[in-house]
């Protein structure tokens, strides 16, 4: 007697990958509202959301694992999930650092996460472009994941403008916890981007 062939299931990695996502720009929208108005509720949210982002973040992994095939190469999106998931690992950071240094956000720390923000909405975009038709089908995805490095091109100048104001404020303590909050947030821009750029890797290796 023949024995049937039992095949894993394929999961929506995409799927499950913008959900991810999702919850990124839940948590990003608290960081900006922390930002806007140093409201301790938003921290927390920020902090709930991070946790969330963890158990996304563990779903993507499981069906990388569990899935017959994918639709882009497993590595690649296995990276897109792990990055996305340093961007929530950052800002929960960068509110812990504030808070513990007893630094306020201000109107530069407020334009850095907007742009963050708009950074993570654009890679969900082009996370939902990505198909398994090739390189051809690609266009809309890495035409996203340009936007979302723009944004964070845009965030570097605002980094800049703001760690040169620094340069006016005599109070050391203040200069040094400013300075260390702007760079947290522009490490996280670096996370933005390496997601970004892990996107037009995969869709180029696909063509």
């Amino acid at each position: 007697m023949k024995l049937p062939w039992f095949l894993p299931e394929d999961h929506d990695v995409i799927g499950l990958l913008r959900a991810q996502a999702a919850v990124t720009i839940e948590g990003l929208e608290a960081l900006l509202g922390w930002a806007s108005t140093g409201d301790i509720g938003e921290a927390d949210r920020v902090r709930v959301l991070e946790h969330e982002a963890d158990d996304r973040k563990r779903e993507v992994r499981a069906a990388l694992t569990e899935s017959f095939t994918t639709p882009l190469d497993a590595e690649d999106l296995y990276t897109m999930s792990e990055r996305l998931d340093a961007v929530m690992n950052g800002a929960k950071d960068a509110v812990r650092e504030a808070e513990v240094m007893g630094i306020p956000p201000d109107e530069h720390v407020r334009e850095m996460a907007e742009l963050l923000l708009e950074g993570v909405q654009r890679l969900d975009d082009a996370f939902g472009r990505l198909t398994r038709q090739g390189a051809k089908e690609h266009g809309p995805a890495t035409e996203a994941a340009d936007a979302a490095i723009k944004a964070q091109r845009r965030l570097e100048h605002v980094y800049r403008d703001a760690a040169s104001a620094l340069i006016e404020v005599d109070d050391l303590r203040v200069v040094m916890g400013t300075r260390e909050l702007y760079r947290r947030i522009s490490r996280i821009s670096d996370e933005v981007v390496e997601v970004a750029e892990r996107v037009w890797y995969a869709t180029v290796k696909e063509g």
